[in-house]
């Protein structure tokens, strides 16, 4: 069976917002932050190949970048994997190989783990990150985390997401200030 391992950028307040859509002032603010070693480390966790679980709105950003973007280990990979895409209109999908999920996303993704092959990486779409805590389909989450605080914009997980407990199984400091944090689900949130 495939793990499902979620990764997402945010600032120490829960922001994962980075463009400057709608009201969002801020544009990208991790930008200051990248540095060699630290998208060496983002690409490490990973942990080797892999396919890509992807919202349809992450999947049209990434789809306008990574295909042009140069030969690079981080883009060779996320080129090659199969990219599943959570949409509507599975018909415009271009940047393959992919498979789009329909209206059951839930036993989409089920069905999908089970089956041979590269762990599953998802990236942004958080609408989907509060779906796979709830239905049991997320194995890990690595929180990729920036020394700001925004104050405003979308969050990681939305109000009145059933309460969780996560176990630790590794934290690296980088020079830039960012951390990154990998936990898996532990179960019921314990008090």
């Amino acid at each position: 069976m495939r793990k499902l391992k979620i990764m997402e950028h945010m600032s120490l307040d829960g922001v994962i917002q980075t463009s400057g859509d709608g009201d969002f002032p801020y544009g990208d603010w991790t930008a200051p932050y990248r540095t060699p070693a630290g998208r060496d480390e983002v690409f490490a966790a990973h942990g080797g190949r892999f396919d890509l679980l992807l919202g349809r709105r992450t999947y049209d950003m990434w789809s306008g970048f990574w295909p042009q973007a140069p030969a690079s280990p981080m883009a060779d990979s996320l080129n090659a994997a199969t990219k599943y895409v959570v949409t509507h209109r599975p018909e415009s999908l271009a940047w393959g190989p992919f498979e789009g999920l329909g209206p059951d996303t839930v036993e989409d993704i089920r069905r999908i783990k089970s089956q041979a092959g590269p762990n599953l990486i998802l990236w942004g779409s958080s609408t989907l990150t509060s779906t796979l805590f709830e239905h049991g389909l997320a194995d890990e989450i690595t929180l990729i985390v920036y020394p700001v605080l925004l104050g405003t914009g979308k969050r990681l997980f939305a109000e009145g997401t059933s309460p969780r407990s996560f176990e630790l199984i590794d934290t690296k400091a980088l020079q830039s200030g960012v951390i990154l944090h990998t936990c898996k689900l532990a179960g019921p949130l314990r008090s």
